[in-house]
């Protein structure tokens, strides 16, 4: 009964579509004359009619119940040519006996898509294409299309095929049911006959009627193949070539059918459109097509927030998969960070929506789980603002509650000091598990859980450029957090836009992504999948290729996402609402902006301190690493204990502010003595502040010039009078006065400076000065075999090779740049990158 029933609402269908197409051929004839005027033929009557027919409103002609009168050539005859028409959409459809090897045939099939496409409404024709004939070639000239979303890249391997007709099967089923997508056309493509089972599937298609929603333009049929029968296919028109002609509904061995069923005339077939005409049309429909396409953001998100758990693993939904290589048919796809997939390659070339997709991932996962299931570590290496929004900033002080660390334009040395963190949580991990005698983070007792953490690294290969030290290292710990990571619940996500040419990564790549088993390749970002593996070589923006098998060919998924960035105002009224949810106590995250200045005035380690410590800090910057920390000396009793800052950037005035502004605010008015001394012109500014600041806060300051600086250098190596601070700004400069020996006692002031930086400390005097160049400093300490006299320096602009001979380090790596700074502790072995601070009148790229 279920057969007869669909039979015969198949006939019924076909038959209201015939008196419709029989309706409209009365009524243009109704309008020509009645009487032929002079001239006017029938041939010009079948122009006439055939030029009505072949123009139907574009953008609102439905596709789906009836079928639309579409040309595909003109007829030649000895009385002049006139259009020719066939019915497509509807139930019918077109074979031809050639493939699209042939121009003809090629051109025929682009300008039938790019015609059946501009009669729909926008968004109610989606073309998938079979290219087996010549791997894609014949869809070329309508790449635009495949940008605007229309058309889906075609499959050209016979598992693609295989694919592709099991989702046009999927849809034809649900359009029989009566599903909302009954009324979005599927226009199959074929550019030649598959082989013999896939083009039984083609035919059965064919069958199906107006209700199954799908179009068959079918080249290449019947197969050639000697022995071979090709099947039947119904509601077809057949066209066949013959002589650069092509003759429309003839049955083989009949050039003209006696019965009626073919045209008697050749036809000469309709080439290519014009690419402007395909590239206007692709703008036109994009809009549309990617509104009727797109997964509204909204729909990636649970409907209610923090209900799961993150036991066995973390899952969320990121978009869209249709059925094998096409994404005309819509499902949900969740992936997984769990013990299948714990770790995810992402890549894309720059604008493939490489940000959008990682964001899209995080929203889904931080409204999925809540803070004591899931923490996140962010880092971006691009000049970009990926993961501003889940930060406080001076508009919005809302934040992730799950963010705990986020680098936005990181430093190298800011992501290895996360990647340090990380391993030293895996040791803390392995000591629970090894506790609780269990060997992952699942089998935990569930009163005793520890959050999942997920590292996304956004374009990654900045942090293992070149091959420097930095670089091994990073290395080693990437590919320690990808073997261990499964076990202690720490997922790494890395990002990029290419995976070669990573100098750090020779010989250890496949040990390291070989842990990758899940695979993101956006457009231009098939370099993380296999070679072989090309799924990803035509995909149009807002589209991806997802892979649980490391890359390799036959594991691929076409993913399409929301824009993120599109639903700005629902992303904000997420984070919000799960900042106001966070729990109590909560912190905001630990934040690294590598564009940001550091100001003395902001760090709160200056904010707290008192007098009365027993050893005095000097502050100079922010360190490099994960929280933050304020960069500082003690300056204690210990022989050695002064300041050096070296360089000839401008910062090292404002750095040596700092320090003697700290230290000022560990003394009571009146405790200590500072004795400032400004000796070059630059730093006369810096050097005026920090005296007025100083006398803001009560302290006794005196101003000393060269001549001064001697003068109080020898009373400070004779008799010491208690704590003092004496600073220099520009003391290369002196190196002339302190030079000069004294003809009464024979000493220089270079010998006094030696004997307060020797003797200073143990008596309370410390020298805190700035050095324009690295060779006066170790020509005024007497060489570098006096180097421990000054055991604290803040390197600026100094090259690395010149600051290597000093310390007697000859494995130190150091690039100088802009608002960067070493930070040297020779008693401690302590080598830092910090952030220095910097005035108010600093500018982010180092200069005034």
């Amino acid at each position: 009964m279920g057969r007869l029933a669909s039979a015969y609402g198949q006939a019924v269908n076909s038959h209201r579509a015939a008196r419709a197409h029989l309706d409209t051929v009365r009524g243009v004839l109704g309008a020509a004359p009645t009487v032929a005027p002079v001239g006017d033929d029938v041939v010009a009557r079948l122009a006439r009619l055939g030029g009505a027919l072949a123009n139907p409103a574009p953008g609102v002609t439905p596709l789906t119940d009836q079928p639309a009168a579409v040309r595909i050539g003109a007829a030649s005859t000895a009385d002049g040519d006139f259009p020719v028409l066939v019915p497509l959409g509807g139930g019918h459809h077109l074979a031809l006996d050639a493939d699209a090897r042939e121009p003809q045939v090629a051109g025929l099939l682009r300008a039938l898509v790019l015609r059946l496409v501009a009669t729909a409404p926008p968004g109610q024709v989606r073309v998938v294409g079979i290219d087996t004939a010549t791997l894609g070639a014949t869809f070329g000239p309508l790449r635009p299309l495949l940008d605007a979303g229309v058309l889906d890249p075609p499959a050209t391997s016979e598992a693609e095929v295989a694919a592709l007709l099991d989702a046009a099967e999927q849809h034809a089923r649900t359009a029989q049911h009566g599903a909302a997508t009954a009324r979005r056309l599927l226009l199959v493509v074929a550019t030649a006959a598959p082989p013999p089972r896939e083009l039984a599937r083609l035919a059965a298609l064919t069958h199906a009627g107006p209700a199954a929603a799908v179009c068959v333009l079918l080249a290449g049929h019947p197969s050639r193949l000697p022995g071979e029968t090709p099947p039947p296919l119904g509601g077809t028109t057949a066209v066949r070539l013959n002589q650069g002609y092509a003759h429309v509904g003839d049955p083989p061995g009949a050039p003209f059918s006696a019965d009626g069923s073919g045209l008697a005339a050749r036809v000469l077939l309709d080439g290519d459109p014009p690419p402007a005409s395909v590239r206007a049309l692709a703008e036109h429909l994009g809009t549309a097509t990617r509104r009727a396409d797109a997964l509204p953001f909204t729909d990636l998100l649970p409907q209610q927030r923090w209900a799961e758990s993150a036991s066995t693993g973390l899952r969320t939904v990121i978009g869209r998969a249709g059925g094998g290589s096409t994404a005309a048919f819509a499902t949900a796809l969740t992936l997984a960070f769990d013990d299948a997939t714990p770790h995810w390659l992402v890549g894309g070339r720059t604008g493939a929506g490489k940000t959008v997709f990682l964001l899209d991932v995080l929203y889904g996962l931080a409204a999925r789980y809540s803070p004591a299931e899931l923490q996140l570590y962010l880092l971006d290496f691009k000049e970009g603002v990926s993961f501003t929004e889940f930060v406080p900033t001076g508009r919005d002080p809302s934040w992730l509650p799950h963010a705990r660390a986020v680098g936005i334009e990181s430093d190298r040395e800011y992501g290895l000091a996360v990647l340090r963190e990380l391993r030293r949580e895996a040791q803390r991990r392995a000591t629970a598990l090894k506790r609780h005698g269990v060997t992952k983070l699942a089998d935990l007792p569930r009163d005793n859980p520890l959050p999942r953490i997920v590292t996304v690294i956004d374009e990654f290969h900045v942090l293992l450029a070149g091959n420097d030290a930095l670089a091994r290292e990073a290395v080693d710990l990437l590919e320690e957090l990808a073997r261990k990571g499964r076990s202690y619940g720490i997922h790494l996500v890395l990002a990029s836009q290419s995976m070669t040419g990573i100098e750090a990564l020779y010989g250890r790549a496949e040990a390291i992504f070989g842990q990758f088993a899940l695979r993101v390749a956006l457009p231009g970002g098939g370099g993380v999948l296999d070679q072989l593996n090309d799924a990803a070589a035509a995909l149009p923006v807002g589209s991806a290729v997802v892979n649980t098998a490391a890359g390799a060919v036959g594991a691929d998924t076409v993913l399409r996402f929301p824009d993120a960035h599109a639903a700005a105002a629902d992303l904000a009224a997420l984070r919000h609402e799960l900042w106001q949810a966070r729990p109590p106590g909560s912190r905001a995250p630990a934040v690294f902006k590598g564009y940001e200045a550091a100001r003395i005035e902001d760090d709160s380690t200056f904010a707290g301190l008192r007098p009365g410590g027993r050893r005095p800090m000097a502050l100079v910057g922010r360190t490099v690493d994960v929280h933050g920390t304020t960069a500082l000396f003690l300056m204690d009793a210990t022989p050695g204990r002064h300041l050096a800052v070296v360089g000839t950037a401008p910062t090292g005035g404002d750095v040596l502010r700092a320090a003697t502004l700290s230290l000022a605010r560990q003394h009571t008015p009146g405790d200590a003595r500072f004795q400032l001394a400004c000796l070059v012109t630059a730093a006369d500014p810096v050097a005026d502040d920090t005296e007025a600041a100083l006398r803001a806060a009560g302290h006794p300051v005196q101003r000393l010039d060269a001549t001064g600086l001697r003068d109080q250098l020898a009373a400070l190596a004779a008799e010491p009078t208690g704590r003092e601070y004496l600073v220099v700004f520009g003391m290369d400069a002196a190196a002339p006065v302190l030079g000069a020996t004294d003809p009464v006692t024979f000493r220089s002031g270079l010998d006094d400076l030696r004997t307060v930086l020797r003797q200073g400390p143990g008596q309370g005097v410390h020298l805190l000065g700035w050095w324009r160049g690295l060779r006066r400093l170790a020509d005024d300490l007497g060489g570098t075999q006096n180097r421990d006299d000054v055991a604290c320096l803040v390197a600026l602009n100094v090259p690395g090779a010149e600051l290597a001979v000093h310390l007697g380090a000859h494995d130190l790596t150091y690039t100088p740049r802009a608002d960067r700074a070493l930070l040297i502790d020779r008693h401690d072995q302590r080598i830092r990158l910090i952030v220095p601070f910097v005035g108010d009148g600093h500018e982010p790229d180092g200069e005034r």
